[in-house]
């Protein structure tokens, strides 16, 4: 009977396990529903898709935030701690140049890089603690190297829209959902 209980008590890893899930399941949801309101009522109405460009950034300050505070503060967890102060930056900037569709490109493709790395370093310094971190460091690549196409995008001659920022937050929802899906699914340590 003690063995049928000690079989039952979850580990400390898997405690955190769950966590992360949880928070990456919330983010894959969130990012969701964002893309299915730019390309909705953003695309519809300007003061939406500002205040969703807004929103964006804002968001993931809001979720770094969340996600460092649960997993041992920012002193352990250094590069959520800068994406905070990035991702907050980014939404403020955004907001003062909404008026200039290319400059708030320019300024998500230069969020989209710095946030990206972040990510990146945050999923390898993960790695050892939850495993299968390579959907989000993948993630964190590729949202580099798609903040260098907005910028490129944001210095040429045609108008960007908000839809022109949705699919990279698409890629983040699924990145964000496969993560959630792998810790669900993989097997316990």
């Amino acid at each position: 009977m003690t063995a049928d209980l000690v079989d039952h008590i979850p580990s400390p890893r898997a405690d955190r396990s769950a966590g992360l899930r949880s928070y990456y399941f919330v983010r894959a949801g969130v990012a969701a529903i964002w893309v299915a309101a730019a390309f909705t009522i953003g695309r519809a109405s300007p003061l939406a898709a500002a205040a969703l460009l807004v929103a964006y950034p804002a968001w993931d300050a809001l979720a770094n935030l969340l996600d460092a505070s649960r997993n041992g503060g920012f002193a352990r967890n250094r590069t959520q701690a800068l994406n905070v102060v990035v991702s907050g930056i980014t939404a403020i900037a955004v907001a003062a140049v909404i008026g200039n569709l290319n400059a708030v490109l320019g300024v998500f493709g230069a969020w989209a890089i710095l946030a990206g790395l972040l990510q990146l370093a945050t999923g390898v310094r993960r790695w050892k603690a939850y495993g299968a971190q390579w959907a989000m460091i993948l993630s964190g690549a590729q949202s580099a190297l798609a903040g260098g196409f907005f910028i490129k995008q944001a210095l040429g001659n045609s108008v960007p829209g908000i839809a022109d920022v949705a699919p990279y937050a698409a890629f983040g929802a699924f990145y964000f959902a496969v993560s959630a899906l792998w810790l669900v699914f993989r097997r316990p340590a």
